[in-house]
């Protein structure tokens, strides 16, 4: 905070005021008729008032509950504790807070759920549409006062400019639940409640606010420390890049948010509760901070007692705005008028000092203004690491510019024999959306630039420091991944395209990885405004009709990464599990390092792969359906060979509707709110298991009756396949799904919902009947396989199908072997119709097994459903070739242990045959 270190006024009775005893202040305050009594903390920055407490309460500091009529509230921040608890207050105000902030960081701002929280500003109930959630950290906000949180947010890279030694707990008061532990004293420390007690956002260690200062200092990240990629070992050069664009999270949740700086008056009102209309005593004022809050007519409502001193009404347009000053260094100024107050006034609301104007004349607007200095004290902090103090105080007239600032800060840091010009002084603006930075000229005039500030805004003046910071000339290197490309190109065909729509400057920009076969490429910026232009134009600019997308890309400084060290590679499909896959998201993003959590549905899995391209060692979580993993899977594939790390093995949560592969590898038949951190330790203790991965080529052809070829239809096209490949009846039902899901996707939000849905389409093709005999013919291993009469023919690669199905069936038989997800053989299975396919699920018979093959050709002589991995569509007459895929992937396999001790696991019957017979491999 700029100017929270300037010398206070000499009164011996406002300094005692400070530290008195809540019986001093009282007496005092029955002195002087027009105060009330009021206890002050100068190290907590509370402002407490003695209040009646009428309905049951508990203390914000130990979180008893408070026995007896009588606490103590905080005007500013509605803290409320025991008197007893008054001596050991360690819990800062929220006025305070920008003072506290160790690195500023911005929060990533979206609508909070529905669950019951408490407010980080003002300290209430958050239940309901108008609260904020930060998405990186554990901040709960009401929409109001979003603004006058700051940027405390966890410092999740190195930027290049604030550094850190040692990495420390960032500690939150937090919403915790009453059954968490204090570290230190051991003794229950949460409540539900109150905001109460203190939480570790990267460890998640909890404590009393009166224990958590003895705790070491050093964070350790915990039990997923393992897994979680370290701060310390990301570099990302951001600068205004806001932090929604650095963790790639959807801007549309924040757009109400760009504004950033409006204040809704009516709810802030409303919170407190509004006062009576009919009270003759007191009366509303409307109250601006600044020239900006007037010109946008964002205003705070106060109200007070209509014969009230100016001092008063100061005090609490000061209380509304959260500023910890003192009363006596600020006026009001009438709106639209020359009329200033001064602090021996009695400000009679029911017009003007001398009730001249009445309240239609506008007198309840006024303008909050902070008095002219002429010397004042501001702290500057040292942008590197240092024992001690993060700053030093300088004192400042009209004659100090930023040049004789350094030199002083120089002199106070033991630094006094380096050279000045190799320093520059930093203006950097907390807010809460965004953390600015100014670099201030030389010359420029600090007690001009202080005055300008508070006169913009004296809240924006309360979220201000300054830096100083060692110019060390560093190259800046922004890494942006571009897609939406035509796939396919070469070198030359896409550095003509990015010229051509982003007009990129050659000298600052290189293509530094293409990635042709998802049209996609990766650049590397050596100029911060540069790489601003074409983050945006990228998202504006469409090629071939299809729009482009960028991201910003960190880099993983992979030699800093322990010997122990496995990072997590997240990727969520919001869109799967209805609003649970959303939720985990938020949730993973928490508890790890959000840029290692990425949203598929926003871009695909390129931009993480492509992060992690230079870590040696990492695993991969997928959370969704059977298509997001095989959609993960095909993009590892075609670029497994740019990553260090080819064949990493991965994890499943499972989000969609069947969830096969999740079933056999233990994950569940579905996700019902499994604690995440519970999955997160699941995965971290989960062996590995080899999968066999199939290549389809679709040759669609023109073939006559007698089997000749007689034109192509359409281009081949190859997709690869991990579960089942299906055709006729089975795949006509999963099209017939689909197009149902397409015309209403907003329906298909529950998986309760889908099976309905999947029942319904069967049971209009209970009638169906399809010889697929007729339409096929069938090799495997190159050897002609007859088909008998049936409706629908299914390839399986592994023992579960249609959500859990046993369709092999169990029964020993001397022509097959004993399927397994890695003996690189299908399985090839018929079902004579729809009847038949309901049997199978409910267990009572098992498919008609017709062949084991590595190898399949098939001939169809017309157009037929067909589906893979539940992904359907009508494949033209010609030829089908499956085949093995390469080398065999790397799956996670739930640990019998984890699945017996999970308390979430879904009970099918059906969900653990599969799995227990791939029990071997």
């Amino acid at each position: 905070m700029a100017d929270s270190g300037r010398a206070r006024p000499a009164d011996p009775d406002a300094a005692d005021s400070r530290t008195a005893s809540p019986l001093t202040v009282k007496k005092r305050a029955q002195q002087s008729p027009g105060l009330r009594p009021k206890y002050q903390s100068s190290t907590t920055g509370h402002c407490f008032k003695r209040v009646t407490l009428t309905k049951p309460t508990f203390c914000h500091s130990c979180s008893d509950f408070m026995w007896g009529f009588l606490g103590f509230l905080c005007e500013v921040c509605n803290f409320m504790c025991h008197e007893k608890c008054l001596k050991t207050l360690r819990s800062a105000c929220s006025c305070m807070a920008p003072s506290l902030v160790r690195v500023p960081v911005a929060h990533c701002f979206s609508p909070a759920g529905q669950k019951k929280r408490f407010c980080c500003v003002c300290r209430k109930q958050t239940e309901g549409s108008t609260a904020l959630r930060c998405e990186v950290c554990e901040l709960q906000v009401h929409t109001d006062c979003a603004v006058f949180s700051c940027a405390d947010c966890r410092s999740c890279h190195l930027d290049g400019t604030l550094e850190q030694d040692t990495f420390h707990h960032h500690w939150r008061e937090d919403n915790l639940a009453s059954a968490a532990r204090c570290e230190v004293c051991r003794r229950s420390r949460g409540s539900s409640e109150v905001l109460a007690g203190m939480r570790c956002e990267w460890c998640g260690i909890t404590s009393h606010v009166s224990c958590y200062l003895s705790v070491p200092p050093e964070c350790t990240m915990g039990r997923l420390r393992c897994m979680l990629l370290h701060p310390a070992c990301v570099r990302l050069d951001s600068r205004n890049f806001s932090k929604m664009h650095c963790y790639r999270i959807t801007e549309s949740c924040s757009q109400d948010l760009d504004n950033s700086d409006d204040v809704d008056p009516s709810a802030a009102v409303s919170k407190d509760g509004q006062p009576a209309a009919s009270d003759p005593g007191k009366q509303f004022l409307k109250v601006f901070d600044g020239d900006d809050a007037a010109k946008r007519g964002n205003f705070r409502l106060i109200s007070i007692l209509r014969a009230t001193r100016n001092e008063e009404v100061v005090d609490a347009a000061l209380r509304a705005f959260y500023l910890p000053d003192e009363p006596q260094d600020f006026e009001l100024h009438e709106i639209g008028g020359l009329q200033r107050l001064h602090s021996d006034d009695i400000l009679n609301r029911n017009g003007s000092p001398d009730n001249r104007s009445s309240l239609k004349d506008g007198g309840d607007t006024w303008l909050l203004r902070a008095k002219p200095r002429d010397t004042e004290v501001i702290k500057v902090y040292a942008a590197w690491p240092r024992s001690g103090a993060g700053f030093v105080s300088v004192s400042v007239s009209k004659n100090s510019t930023a040049a004789s600032v350094l030199t002083e800060v120089l002199s106070q840091l033991d630094r006094q024999d380096e050279d000045a010009s190799r320093f520059y002084l930093l203006e950097v603006l907390m807010s809460s959306k965004q953390v600015q930075r100014q670099t201030l000229t030389p010359q420029e005039k600090i007690l001009d630039k202080l005055q300008e500030i508070r006169k913009t805004s004296l809240r924006q003046m309360n979220q201000t420091r300054f830096y100083i910071v060692e110019n060390r000339n560093r190259s800046v290197q922004v890494g942006l991944l571009i897609g939406g490309l035509p796939p396919l190109l070469n070198k030359d065909e896409y550095t003509r395209l990015i010229q051509e729509h982003l007009t990129i400057k050659s000298h600052l920009v290189t293509i530094s990885h293409i990635y042709a076969s998802q049209g996609a490429v990766a650049l590397q910026i050596s100029c911060f405004t540069e790489a601003e232009r074409i983050y945006m134009l990228a998202k504006d600019t469409s090629v071939n009709n299809k729009t482009l997308s960028s991201f910003v890309i960190p880099e993983i400084l992979h030699n800093k990464l322990g010997q122990d060290v496995c990072p997590l590679l997240v990727f969520v499909n919001p869109k799967s599990g209805g609003l649970k896959g959303r939720e985990l998201l938020y949730n993973f993003r928490k508890l790890l390092n959000p840029h290692q959590v990425f949203d598929i549905s926003s871009g695909g899995p390129l931009a993480g792969l492509h992060t992690f391209r230079e870590v040696p060692r990492f695993r991969v979580l997928v959370c969704g359906g059977d298509g997001t993993v095989g959609w993960v899977l095909g993009v590892l594939e075609a670029v497994r060979h740019k990553l260090v790390c080819r064949e990493p093995p991965m994890g499943i949560v499972p989000l969609g509707t069947g969830n096969d592969l999740a079933r056999i590898l233990r994950w569940g038949a579905g996700y019902s709110s499994e604690e995440p951190q519970h999955i997160l330790a699941c995965v971290d203790e989960a062996e590995e298991v080899l999968m066999d991965r199939w290549t389809i080529l679709l040759d669609a052809q023109d073939i006559s009756e007698d089997g000749e070829v007689n034109d192509f239809l359409e281009p081949p096209k190859i997709v690869q396949m991990s579960n089942y490949f299906g055709l006729g009846i089975d795949a006509e039902l999963s099209l017939d799904f689909h197009l149902a899901r397409e015309d209403e996707p907003d329906k298909f939000t529950s998986r309760f919902h889908n099976k309905g849905v999947y029942v319904k389409v069967g049971l209009q093709k209970i009638s169906y009947t399809r010889s697929l005999h007729k339409e096929l013919q069938l090799q495997v291993d190159s050897q002609i396989v007859p088909l008998p009469n049936i409706d629908g023919l299914i390839f399986l690669n592994i023992p579960s199908w249609g959500s859990g199905a046993d369709l092999w069936g169990s029964e020993v038989d001397s022509r097959y072997g004993k399927p397994s997800i890695d003996d690189g053989l299908l399985e090839v299975v018929g079902v004579t119709g729809v009847v038949h396919m309901g049997q199978v699920q409910s267990g009572l018979r098992s498919g008609i097994r017709i062949a084991q093959g590595n190898y399949i050709r098939l001939t169809l002589s017309k157009p037929i459903p067909v589906q893979v991995d539940g992904e359907p569509w009508i494949q033209p007459p010609g030829h089908i070739i499956i085949s093995a895929a390469g080398p065999k992937v790397r799956m996670l396999r739930k640990s019998k242990q984890k699945q017996k001790k999970s308390s979430s696991g879904v009970k099918d019957g059906r969900s653990e045959s599969p799995s227990s017979r791939d029990g071997g491999h």
